[in-house]
């Protein structure tokens, strides 16, 4: 009852799109404890009050209602036509939505997506930081005025150096 009261405190807190977000997509149990409860719940129906072989049905199709929608991040197939559909949510979208379920500590109830902190974070371990020229030994390219900077400002010091004896030679 507890967990009920804090969860409907935390849906309080989100913003109206997590809310929309949520209630059209609501989030996937654990699969390990999903199949767990189906089976317990299944069976505890089936045992104490012996309903309909119907009501055992329905009880396990709302159990497993979240699993078998598509994840809305990622392309999925069509079972009957085998044409494939988009993504219900761009990657502009996906990243908000992530941005905004980080920001209210909600981030590992979405469903997978390549925009999460979690993929963020392992892409950027296989891969390291992929910007040219931050390797060993190498250097960036740089725009030409960033190239020449050093050049000029050692010239630059060197007329200012010799500045008082230009100064001099232009009085006499």
């Amino acid at each position: 009852m507890t967990a009920q009261i804090e969860y409907v405190r935390l849906a309080q807190t989100l913003p109206p799109r997590l809310l929309k977000f949520f209630a059209r997509y609501p989030p996937t149990l654990k699969p390990a404890t999903s199949k767990l409860e189906v089976a317990t719940s299944v069976q505890s129906s089936v045992n104490t009050s012996s309903p309909s072989q119907e009501g055992a049905e329905s009880t396990m199709d709302v159990a497993l209602a979240p699993s078998d929608s598509p994840n809305p991040f990622k392309p999925h197939k069509h079972p009957e036509t085998g044409r494939w559909h988009d993504p219900v949510f761009s990657l502009r979208r996906q990243a908000d939505l992530v941005k905004m379920a980080k920001a209210n500590g909600v981030e590992e109830l979405l469903p997978y997506t390549v925009k999460g902190s979690d993929e963020g974070r392992r892409r950027r371990e296989d891969h390291g930081l992929r910007v040219k020229g931050t390797g060993i030994g190498q250097r960036v390219k740089g725009k030409a005025w960033e190239r020449t900077m050093k050049s000029r400002l050692g010239e630059r010091k060197q007329a200012m150096l010799g500045m008082p004896a230009m100064v001099q030679q232009w009085k006499q």
